[in-house]
């Protein structure tokens, strides 16, 4: 029988490009809770006690503000994507 690891995002968010590439599919989920989920992986792939430091925010806070079922303030949500080195801008919608 063969064995795999499970799969964790965190693991292949090394770089700017591909945070940004795994934010903007989570976006277009249009699903706020996997976007969260998405938040918190990055968090979990940078480090969150780095994530802290870079916002500004106190670990505990930053922990709780991405758990499951948390409603972050939107100046949290920009605080942490900014400080995980992107942007999130918005485009037209094709027609």
């Amino acid at each position: 029988m063969t064995r795999f690891a499970p799969f964790d995002a965190a693991d292949y968010l090394d770089s700017e490009e591909s945070i940004a590439a795994y934010l903007s599919a989570m976006l277009e989920e249009d699903d706020p809770e996997m976007f969260l989920v998405a938040i918190k992986d990055l968090a979990r792939a940078r480090g969150m006690t780095q994530l802290a430091r870079d916002t500004g925010m106190g670990r505990e806070s930053l922990y709780k503000a991405l758990a499951p079922g948390a409603k972050p303030r939107y100046d949290t949500i920009l605080k942490v994507v900014r400080a995980l080195g992107v942007t999130l801008r918005a485009t037209p919608t094709p027609p």
